[in-house]
């Protein structure tokens, strides 16, 4: 069964940045999407929860085009982390998780005492428990990225979308919630899709990656299949020396000089 169907996809802003792809996701699996900068992997997640319209081609969710759900609907299946977490409005850590639960609300319904334990098992999972009464704004821009992450929990979607999730962190918590997302595509069989510029990571903890370059699809598989000397110097022009890594048992690149 496939979580996320794309066919024959096209999308761009001025000019076109998604170049006529198409690819298909199987429920459970963690799949990252690596190229360089302006590859078209931030606009790829930004089209899987139908933040835009494409120009032409569709995306199957569970095998039912995006456009036949709702946004409550849609909502209940996908959860995005978006690259950009800054919030101007003073709302606490708490207030921000909570939001998570909207689509399950009906309208001026309050939150219950599920709701509550929801969103403390995510903040408690993103090590943001301890910060959840502080507002927001004052928080490190670390920390956001992780109480917007708790928020993607709380939503509990069978598939999270994250776009760079990994980029505001340091190396501990870059581990823990990597750590987190795979535990929870192991332990729930959620599908995570997920935005990345470090390769390393990318080989470590996915099952499938999808290589891009300027809006096309040049590669994808499993890592040991698409992460080549080939197609990291087709992709990013630079050479580069590929080792399995001993105490990861993973791919391990390293650039070397042209």
């Amino acid at each position: 069964m496939f979580a996320i169907e794309v066919e024959n996809l096209q999308f761009g802003y001025n000019e076109k940045i998604i170049d006529n792809i198409s690819f298909k996701i199987e429920e459970g699996k963690f799949v990252s999407l690596i190229g360089p900068n302006g590859s078209g992997k931030s606009t790829i997640i930004k089209l899987l929860n139908h933040l835009y319209p494409p120009w032409q081609g569709r995306i199957l969710i569970d095998n039912e085009d995006i456009n036949s759900f709702s946004k409550k609907e849609l909502a209940r299946k996908i959860s995005l982390v978006p690259q950009n977490t800054l919030i101007e409005y003073e709302f606490t850590v708490e207030d921000i998780v909570l939001m998570g639960r909207y689509p399950y609300k009906k309208r001026f319904e309050r939150y219950n005492e599920e709701d509550y334990e929801i969103a403390y098992h995510a903040l408690k999972a993103t090590n943001t428990f301890h910060i959840k009464d502080k507002i927001i704004t004052e928080i490190s821009g670390g920390e956001r990225q992780r109480v917007i992450i708790a928020k993607a929990l709380a939503q509990e979607t069978p598939i999270i979308l994250l776009d760079e999730p990994t980029a505001h962190l340091d190396i501990n918590h870059q581990m823990e919630i990597l750590n987190l997302l795979r535990r929870l595509n192991k332990e729930k069989k959620t599908t995570i899709i997920i935005a990345i510029h470090d390769i390393n990571l990318a080989s470590r903890f996915s099952d499938e990656i999808i290589i891009l370059s300027m809006g096309k699809i040049i590669d994808n598989g499993i890592p040991e299949n698409v992460i080549t000397k080939e197609n990291m110097e087709k992709v990013y022009s630079v050479k580069v020396a590929i080792d399995k890594n001993k105490h990861t048992n993973s791919l391990s690149i390293t650039p070397i000089n042209n």
